[in-house]
């Protein structure tokens, strides 16, 4: 939601003066009085009316000569993501500025737009048009407030030094960074140090991530718990009531980075207050984008709900679960086909217990790592089948972890969605369910819809047609562009917890071809 979706600045000017956290990351306030921007929800006193500029980014507030407020801090704020399927030039600008959202995309001053532009397979003359047309900055003006503000987050939440600050939000030098950033916000990045930045007795760095209201953390626990893999992951255990503990293995520059986060609720102030271990902090800026994704807590419920509550009304509060590593995620759905998830946590505990690599924690139900692509890819088959996986999964996980192994498969939501989707059905083992299951959750495509899903027959009712995979694309295209929410909802209505069913079958895929 932008200004523009609120109508008007006075109605901007509401939200701010109720500080409500619904519109948090929707629009920013700058008050010309201070030359400083907000984010809806900050405490100070409001300013007056006629003091007040409203941005639907915080790029935006930054080119017209504005500074992060350094008590809301802007760089908490949940992101804005825009779903259109009705204004092509809409879908294409934000599918950029999805893009540049990935930490990928900051690792050198050499982004370009050319580059950008070549990824989405236009002109950048024509990217740099309809992306200013959209968000009032050019593609690069937007990638640095990124940049900035991920900078200024690590400056105040961790005792990082500033050169390695300056190169994990993408700066080529320390100069080059103090500049930017002095020529920005007025100030040097020494002076945005906090004296004893927050931390936890596990050890570790503490950093806050905000979200929108509603969000139904119970029913967000519900569903990780149900899949949790002991070893590698804990769900509302010893350390928290409300709180995801993981082992996270990240590779980058040819460098393998091993350790283990927290990510705790805190739903009085919207926000999950995450801790992450020492081992991490060089890629700090990517775990942050990951929990976000894990926790979906970039999603606008208003806009969701706006689409979908009608016909699910009591589901305002759910979000789509992420991952936080896309191939162990893919695995996981190739070990559910066809079977009960407490059979496939199973499995999923066996390769794990069998094939994972060992690491200490301070977490004791913490111990080891999944199975990275190169370890799985050079089993043979008949190590899975001991495990009892049967041969035709066998054959799809040696697939799948090959093709991440080599480069040739990226499983994270920078990844072009229909591209990868196409790519997934053409392994062994893997159909149209998996590759939807797969965008859902990995690639965090909200418009996933997995038509032949039995359970979500019996929630919408069609299980009894005659083609009960057609009915229910048929009525999914009333729920554009939000469907993968909407499976989540009719999931939760059925008597049983949100439990995925089986994959299409031979028989459902004859029945909806």
């Amino acid at each position: 939601m932008t200004p523009e979706t609120l109508r008007n600045d006075d109605a901007c000017y509401l939200a701010m003066q109720a500080r409500d956290a619904r519109f948090d990351g929707c629009f920013f306030t700058g008050v010309t009085s201070t030359g400083i921007y907000c984010r809806p929800v900050c405490s100070v006193k409001t300013p007056k009316r006629e003091n007040c500029r409203f941005f639907g980014h915080a790029a935006q507030a930054e080119s017209a000569g504005f500074r992060p407020c350094l008590r809301c801090r802007p760089e908490l704020a949940p992101h804005s993501l825009v779903w259109s399927f009705q204004d092509a030039t809409s879908i294409l600008a934000h599918q950029a500025a999805r893009l540049l959202d990935e930490p990928a995309a900051w690792s050198t001053e050499s982004a370009s737009a050319q580059a950008l532009a070549t990824r989405l397979g236009i002109s950048d003359r024509h990217l740099r048009r309809i992306f200013e047309a959209q968000f009032g900055v050019s593609p690069l003006q937007y990638l640095q407030t990124r940049r900035l503000l991920t900078a200024k987050q690590l400056l105040a939440d961790t005792q990082l030094p500033i050169a390695q600050i300056a190169l994990v939000s993408g700066f080529a030098s320390v100069r080059r960074f103090n500049a930017v950033f002095a020529a920005h916000y007025g100030l040097n990045p020494s002076q945005l140090r906090r004296s004893k930045p927050a931390t936890t007795s596990l050890g570790g760095t503490a950093i806050r991530l905000g979200y929108r209201p509603p969000y139904d953390v119970p029913a967000m626990l519900a569903f990780l718990q149900k899949r949790q893999i002991n070893a590698i992951e804990s769900v509302a255990g010893s350390v928290g009531t409300t709180c995801v503990a993981r082992t996270f293995c990240l590779e980058s520059a040819g460098a393998v980075h091993r350790g283990w986060l927290t990510a705790e609720f805190v739903p009085e102030r919207h926000h999950v207050l995450l801790h992450v271990s020492d081992s991490l902090h060089g890629l700090l800026p990517l775990v942050i984008h990951r929990v976000r994704a894990l926790l979906d807590l970039d999603a606008d419920p208003k806009a969701i709900n706006r689409v979908l509550h009608g016909r699910f009304p009591d589901g305002d509060g759910l979000r789509v679960p992420g991952a936080l590593d896309g191939f162990e995620l893919s695995v996981r759905a190739v070990l559910g086909q066809q079977i009960t998830v407490a059979a496939a946590r199973t499995l999923a505990q066996r390769l794990v217990d069998g094939f994972g690599e060992t690491i200490d924690t301070p977490i004791p139900e913490l111990s080891r790592l999944f199975p990275t692509p190169a370890v799985l890819a050079q089993l043979p088959g008949d190590a899975l089948g001991q495990l009892g996986i049967v041969r035709q999964r066998q054959a799809a996980i040696l697939a799948l972890a090959r093709a991440v192994a080599d480069g040739q498969l990226q499983l994270h939501g920078g990844a072009q969605v229909h591209a990868t989707v196409e790519a997934l059905k053409t392994l062994p083992g893997i159909g149209d369910w998996t590759a939807q299951y797969i965008a859902m959750r990995a690639l965090r495509w909200p418009d996933a819809f997995p038509a032949g899903d039995v359970a979500l027959h019996k929630a919408l009712g069609v299980q009894d047609e005659k083609y009960p995979g057609r009915a229910a694309e048929a009525a999914s295209q009333a729920w554009k562009p939000w469907r993968s929410y909407a499976v989540l909802r009719a999931w939760a209505e059925l008597p049983l917890p949100l439990v995925p069913p089986a994959p299409i079958t031979i028989k459902n895929i004859a029945a909806i071809a």
